[in-house]
């Protein structure tokens, strides 16, 4: 199993949005703002969820690896850091599935 993890995708992502390298897709995509970010990362979720529809698990592997990446992008551009977003998953862990869900304020 690999030793790389999410924060480390997520600190490479945010050196290299601050860069300001302008051979850096990372950089060019955040300099686009946030609305583009977003959008890369709803087009790697649904290419995503095709992939998973077709059972297509080297599809999923590829697709899913371009979902965190896009993800670490929104959080940087975001200003939302990735350990506050595990924080929220080791809350929402500590109870069951159903008792988080329902703890959770109305939509």
């Amino acid at each position: 199993m690999s030793a790389f993890t999410l924060s480390d995708l997520a600190e490479i992502v945010a050196k290299r949005a601050r860069s300001g390298d302008p051979g850096s897709y990372t950089a060019k995509l955040v300099g686009k703002g946030i609305a583009k970010c977003a959008q890369k990362l709803g087009e790697e979720a649904v290419e995503t969820a095709i992939a998973a529809v077709e059972r297509n698990k080297a599809g999923v592997t590829a697709e899913a690896a371009d979902l965190l990446y896009h993800l670490c992008v929104v959080l940087e551009a975001s200003g939302v850091p990735l350990d506050d977003v595990m924080a929220e998953l080791a809350g929402r862990t500590s109870q069951t599935d159903l008792q988080e869900k329902a703890s959770r304020p109305p939509e």
